[in-house]
C-alpha cells in the first residue's frame, strides 16, 4: 500500500510548489490585465481572453498531462510542460500584439501548465491513503499562498521593469516546474500490479507472446507499447472508469459545480464598487477570499482525515459545495462592506474546502489506479463551464442592469451539483442494504464494487445436504 511517510512529503511539497507555479501565477496574470490594455488600446472584453485561454488551455488538455505521465513518466510529462510554459511566458515578453498574446499566454503556458498540474497532483494521490486529505490540503494550499505573495511581488515588478520585463521574470520562475518533475519519484502500488497478470489472461494474446511478457519485467512502462492490442487494452484499462455510472454522476455534477464557483471571482470586486465600496476595501475583499482559501485547504484537509470524519468525506465535499452555494443566493443582499466581510470568509473557506477534497472524491469513485486519468478527465471537465460563465454572468448583467440574476444562477448551480452528488451516494447505498438482505434470504454472495456494479456468485461453501440436493435435482430433470 501507500508509504503514507518518508518521500510523500517531498512530492507534497513539489505539488505545492506545482500549484504555486501554474494556479497562481495563472490568477496573477489578471495583474497585466491594464497594462496590455493601455498598450495595445484594446477594450476590456478582448483584453479578458488572454486569461480565458489560459484557464481553459490549462484545463483542456489535462487528459494530456495524464496520457503522458502514464505512458512515458510522470517526471518527463511535468518537465516537458515547465519548459512550454515557461517559453509560453519569455515569447508573451516580446508581443506585438493581443493575437501573439493569446498564442504565447494563452495556449503555449496553459499547455504547458495542464502536463504539470494533473500528475502533480495524482502523485500526491499514490504516495498517501491514511493522510490523503492533508497531503492534498497541504499541496493545493499552493494556489492561495501563491495568489497572496505572487500578486504584490508581480505589481512590483511591472512598476519596476514594465510588463515584458515582469513576463520574462515569471518565465524564468516558471522554471522551477522542472525542478518539481524531478521530484516525482515513481512508485509500484500493488493495485498497478494486479493489472498485469490479468492482462496475462486475456484470450487474444498468443501464447509465445505470454511467455515473453512473463519472462520480462512486468513493470516495465514500455511493455504497455508492445503490441498494436496490448496498446488498445491498456488505454482501455487506462480510462474504462469513464463507464462507471458513480463517474458519469461525478463529471456532470462538477460541470456545475465549476460553472458555479468561477464568475464570482470575475465579478466580486465590480459588484462591491457597485455598491459603494472603496476600490482599496473592494481589493481587501478579494484578499480575504485568498487568506481563508488557504485555510480552508489545510484545516479541511486535517479534519476530514480524522476517524470520526474519514468515511464520511465525500458527504464533507457536498456539504462544502453546497454552502458556496448558498453563500452566492445570499451575495445580492449584502450592500456594504461589514457584510460583504463575512462572505469572503465563508464562500474563501468552503471554496478551498471543496478543493482539496476533489482528488480524495475522485480516488473513492475510480480507485487509486486510475486516478491520474480520472482526475486528467475531471480537470478537463472544469474547462468549458470556465469558459462559458464569465461572458454568461456579464451577459446577465448587462440585460438586466443588476448582478442578482448572476449570483443566484450561480448559486443554484452550485447547490444542485451537491443535491445530484448525494442523491446518487442514497441510491447506491439503498441498493447495497436492498442486495444484503436478499443475500441473508438467498445464501448468496455478492461483490459490490466501487462504482456501484453489483456482480452475484454463489456461495462456494455450499453444505453437503445441499450439494446432494442440487444433483438429485439435476438428474431428476434430466431423466424427465
Amino acid at each position: 500500500g501507500p508509504p503514507d511517510r518518508g518521500w510523500g512529503w517531498m512530492i507534497v511539497a513539489g505539488c505545492f510548489l506545482v500549484t504555486i507555479c501554474t494556479r497562481a501565477v495563472t490568477r496573477c496574470i489578471s495583474i497585466f490585465f491594464v497594462e496590455f490594455q493601455t498598450y495595445f488600446g484594446q477594450d476590456y472584453a478582448r483584453t479578458a481572453w488572454i486569461h480565458s485561454i489560459v484557464d481553459c488551455a490549462t484545463m483542456l488538455c489535462a487528459p494530456l498531462g495524464s496520457l503522458i505521465s502514464n505512458h512515458v513518466s510522470c517526471q518527463v510529462g511535468i518537465m516537458l510542460g515547465g519548459l512550454l510554459a515557461s517559453t509560453g511566458l519569455i515569447l508573451s515578453s516580446f508581443a506585438t500584439s493581443l493575437e501573439h498574446l493569446y498564442v504565447s499566454l494563452g495556449v503555449l503556458t496553459g499547455l504547458g501548465f495542464a502536463l504539470c498540474y494533473s500528475p502533480a497532483i495524482a502523485m500526491v494521490g499514490k504516495y498517501f491513503n491514511k493522510r490523503k486529505a492533508l497531503a492534498y490540503g497541504i499541496a493545493m494550499s499552493g494556489s492561495g499562498i501563491g495568489t497572496f505573495i505572487l500578486a504584490p511581488v508581480v505589481q512590483l515588478l511591472i512598476e519596476q521593469f514594465s510588463w515584458r520585463g515582469a513576463l520574462l521574470i515569471l518565465g524564468g520562475f516558471v522554471l522551477n516546474l522542472c525542478v518539481c518533475g524531478a521530484l516525482m519519484r515513481p512508485i509500484a502500488l500493488k493495485e498497478d500490479r494486479k493489472t498485469a497478470p490479468e492482462f496475462l489472461e486475456q484470450d487474444y494474446v498468443p501464447q509465445a507472446q505470454k511467455q515473453d511478457f512473463k519472462r520480462m519485467s512486468i513493470c516495465s512502462p514500455l511493455i504497455k507499447v508492445w503490441s498494436h492490442e496490448c496498446l488498445c487494452y491498456c488505454s482501455w484499462k487506462e480510462y474504462d472508469f469513464l463507464l462507471m455510472p458513480g463517474f458519469m454522476v461525478l463529471a456532470v455534477s462538477v460541470l456545475f459545480m465549476a460553472y458555479g464557483c468561477s464568475p464570482l471571482f470575475v465579478y466580486l470586486v465590480p459588484y462591491a464598487l457597485s455598491v459603494g465600496v472603496s476600490h482599496h476595501q473592494a481589493a481587501f475583499l478579494m484578499s480575504i477570499l485568498g487568506v481563508i482559501d488557504i485555510i480552508g485547504n489545510i484545516t479541511f484537509g486535517w479534519l476530514t482525515d480524522r476517524r470520526c470524519l474519514k468515511k464520511h468525506r465525500y458527504f464533507c465535499y457536498l456539504f462544502a459545495v453546497g454552502m458556496d452555494g448558498l453563500c452566492c443566493l445570499f451575495l445580492p443582499v449584502l450592500q456594504n462592506f461589514p457584510l460583504l466581510v463575512p462572505f469572503s470568509f465563508t464562500f474563501g473557506y468552503f471554496d478551498g474546502a471543496y478543493v482539496t477534497l476533489i482528488p480524495v472524491v475522485t480516488a473513492d469513485v475510480v480507485g487509486t489506479s486510475s486516478l491520474s486519468s480520472a482526475l486528467g478527465v475531471v480537470y478537463f471537465l472544469h474547462a468549458i463551464p470556465y469558459l462559458v460563465s464569465p461572458p454568461v454572468a456579464g451577459w446577465l448583467v448587462d440585460t438586466t442592469g443588476s448582478y442578482t440574476a448572476s449570483f443566484l444562477l450561480c448559486g443554484f448551480s452550485m447547490i444542485f451539483s451537491s443535491i445530484l452528488l448525494c442523491s446518487a451516494r442514497l441510491v447506491k447505498k439503498i441498493k447495497r442494504m436492498h442486495l444484503r438482505s436478499l443475500s441473508n434470504d438467498t445464501g448468496t454472495k455478492h461483490h459490490i464494487w466501487t462504482n456501484g456494479v453489483i456482480a452475484y456468485s454463489v456461495t462456494a461453501e455450499l453444505d453437503q445436504k445441499d450439494a446432494e440436493f442440487l444433483a438429485a435435482d439435476t438428474n431428476s430433470y434430466s431423466n424427465r
